[in-house]
């Protein structure tokens, strides 16, 4: 077995594969800290903030299922009416 050509071929594979980089990109980061484009994940423009959904969920009791189908007006009107109730009737938790 001849190292030469195992060894370029692996780090090829390497490379290519596991690394999913170019030479050029793998060698950016290594010298000049660029991280290669991976590209970004777009967040949903109708998504709800994670804080507003544990709301819904834990302190108004509205279930998952529910909250998911729910607009951001939608959830943000549930919650102001959660705690429009609340206020109004202290018996409520």
């Amino acid at each position: 077995m001849d190292r030469t050509t195992y060894g370029a071929s692996l780090w090829g594979a390497i490379l290519k594969d596991q690394l999913e980089v170019t030479v050029d990109e793998f060698w950016a980061c290594v010298n000049d800290g660029s991280l290669p484009d991976r590209g970004t994940p777009e967040v949903p423009q109708n998504a709800l903030p994670l804080e507003l959904v544990i709301l819904l969920t834990r302190t108004a009791k509205i279930p998952e299922e529910t909250v998911a189908a729910m607009t951001k007006e939608e959830a943000v009107k549930a919650m102001n009416d959660f705690w429009t109730a609340s206020t109004a009737d202290p018996k409520q938790p």
